[in-house]
């Protein structure tokens, strides 16, 4: 039965990207542990608690995605192989600096953004207004974590942009 009253074939599109990101969200949360469990250094205490508090969000999500896909009346996948092969984020050493770390995350924040604007054109072209919402919200939360994550690499003395400050004398 189509509960959905969406077009099957329009969806394809859809459920293939989801596939992707549910991969790099699966790639993310194994990283995330690696990276937590493998921190040290002066900041071993904020950065061990924030991947925690990562790799729990990434995991809720990879949940929430494969229960979209299965919404949507597909299967996910659900192999580790498959999702090597078909992610966009790389398996990496958890062996480095801190700071490193943080570098190697930003980067993959930036890939997974972009998978999820892929996933939102495709949506929108089939009428998927729930996978919508809920790659909308995604995307508001790694935003969020990217900025603190910067906000955690710069130095003291670093300062963002003022150009809209200055132009309002």
């Amino acid at each position: 039965m189509n509960y959905l009253d969406m077009d099957k074939e329009k969806l394809q599109p859809v459920v293939s990207e989801l596939n992707v990101l549910l991969a790099d969200y699966n790639l993310y949360y194994q990283k995330l542990r690696g990276f937590h469990w493998n921190i040290l250094g002066k900041n071993f205490f904020d950065l061990h608690i924030k991947f925690e508090e990562l790799y729990n969000d990434a995991k809720i999500k990879i949940d929430e995605i494969a229960e979209r896909i299965l919404t949507l009346q597909f299967h996910p996948t659900s192999q580790f192989n498959e999702y090597i092969k078909i992610a966009t984020i790389t398996e990496t050493s958890p062996l480095q600096k801190d700071v490193d770390m943080v570098e190697e995350l930003l980067g993959d924040h930036k890939k997974i953004l972009s998978q999820m604007k892929i996933i939102l054109g495709h949506a929108d072209a089939a009428g998927d207004e729930g996978t919508i919402d809920l790659i909308g919200a995604y995307i508001r939360e790694l935003e969020k974590s990217s900025w603190m994550l910067n906000a955690w690499s710069k130095n003291t003395s670093d300062h963002l942009d003022t150009s809209i400050l200055e132009n309002k004398n």
